[in-house]
């Protein structure tokens, strides 16, 4: 019979992971059980994705304010720090700041706007226009600000993050100065010691801020990069991808994770003859319309993924075809011409005109978005996907 269902995608049901748990056996008896108790057979080429927070659970990568802290004072010593262009995110960032603000005796905070790096906004775009505001030249002062602009809310959380991030400062112990501004360069006016805390923009911000002057120029992935006092740690992105766990700790994006994917493919290769794609994936890169928010907060999309799921799409627009090079079939006639065409396609079909309109994005990125979409941030207790069936097309 005819295949009628193409990508089936499915949220696996698993246990709470805890710190020390083998997230590799986890993983492998979870997809095995859910197979066998839903009915479906495992093939090759299906793929399992894991969140990264189980995975960084079940390593134990969490860190104190208080390491924060060590390792912020380590760096910058008794000196005014310029905190540039943080995210306005209670679970990103603020206890970050805490951490920073406990290691400091002041702090110039710098914030981007209208908005920060992944869409959270102080201030709607058009109210700039109405009172002449250039976000790219004007550096504004809190006053000046709140004289233009006044007191607003976020859309979503309701929270005023100027007040709030200043009194997250303050009540750590350390000075407080806000300013506004998109150049990073402004803030070597107030201080030459920097911490960047964009994210996919902090290597032109550190290059920038040095050329401007700034002597001692730190980004977030240099804090706990290594391990303060036994704390967990991120090689590669520091505090990047943490989030809160409790008033006093962070949990960061976890850390040595190729061999946890490949450890599971060999795993599921062993027990099922089958060879499985494993991906570890955060944050999924989509924008949300009405918030206008850009879910990327995480540095990337997926630390680790085994081989078969490098690159980009490699795909032809069915519609173009039928609109074009096959407008004059139907039917059975149509459809065969189109599984020809693809099953006779070129193995790159960049800058084609049968391939305009699909999405140029790295398989990781598109398979890290459906998986964060399906499992969500809330309550579903999804935290690892099964997908089938992605790499078909329409001739199988």
């Amino acid at each position: 019979m005819e295949r009628v269902v193409g990508t089936v995608v499915r949220g696996l049901r698993g246990p709470i992971i805890n710190e020390g748990d083998n997230i590799e056996e986890i993983v492998v008896e979870t997809v095995l059980n859910a197979a066998k108790v839903e009915g479906y057979d495992i093939q090759d080429r299906d793929i399992i994705t894991v969140t990264e927070s189980v995975v960084a659970r079940a390593q134990g990568n969490y860190a104190s304010l208080d390491h924060i802290a060590a390792d912020v004072k380590s760096k910058f010593g008794e000196d005014t720090v310029g905190v540039i262009f943080p995210i306005l995110s209670r679970n990103r960032f603020a206890n970050v700041l805490r951490g920073i603000a406990r290691g400091t005796k002041k702090i110039v905070l710098m914030l981007s706007y209208p908005s920060d790096e992944v869409g959270n906004h102080l201030v709607d775009i058009d109210e700039l226009d109405v009172k002449g505001v250039n976000p790219w030249t004007d550096t504004l002062t809190e006053t000046e600000f709140r004289t233009h602009f006044g007191y607003k809310k976020h859309t979503f959380t309701g929270v005023d993050y100027i007040e709030y991030y200043k009194e997250l400062i303050t009540a750590e112990g350390a000075e407080v100065e806000v300013i506004f501004s998109n150049n990073p360069k402004v803030i070597v006016d107030y201080t030459k010691s920097v911490l960047a805390c964009d994210i996919h923009s902090r290597f032109r911000t550190k290059r920038l801020v040095t050329a401007a002057g700034a002597t001692t120029v730190y980004s977030l992935d240099n804090i706990l990069s290594r391990s303060i006092d036994g704390s967990g740690f991120n090689a590669e992105y520091g505090l990047l991808g943490s989030n809160k766990a409790t008033e006093e700790t962070v949990k960061l994006f976890p850390h040595t994770c190729q061999p946890i994917v490949d450890g599971i493919a060999e795993k599921l290769k062993t027990a099922t003859g089958k060879n499985i794609e494993v991906m570890i994936y955060g944050d999924g890169a989509f924008k949300d319309p009405v918030g206008k928010i850009w879910e990327l907060a995480d540095p990337v999309v997926s630390p680790a993924f085994t081989a078969g799921l490098g690159g980009t799409p490699n795909e032809v627009k069915l519609k173009y075809l039928a609109d074009n090079n096959f407008s004059h079939l139907r039917g059975e006639e149509l459809k065969k011409a189109i599984s020809e065409h693809i099953k006779n396609k070129n193995e790159d079909l960049v800058g084609a005109m049968e391939a305009q309109g699909t999405t140029p994005r790295q398989l990781t990125d598109l398979i890290g978005s459906l998986s964060d979409l399906t499992s969500g941030s809330g309550d579903k207790g999804t935290p690892m996907i099964y997908i089938q069936g992605y790499f078909d097309n329409y001739t199988h």
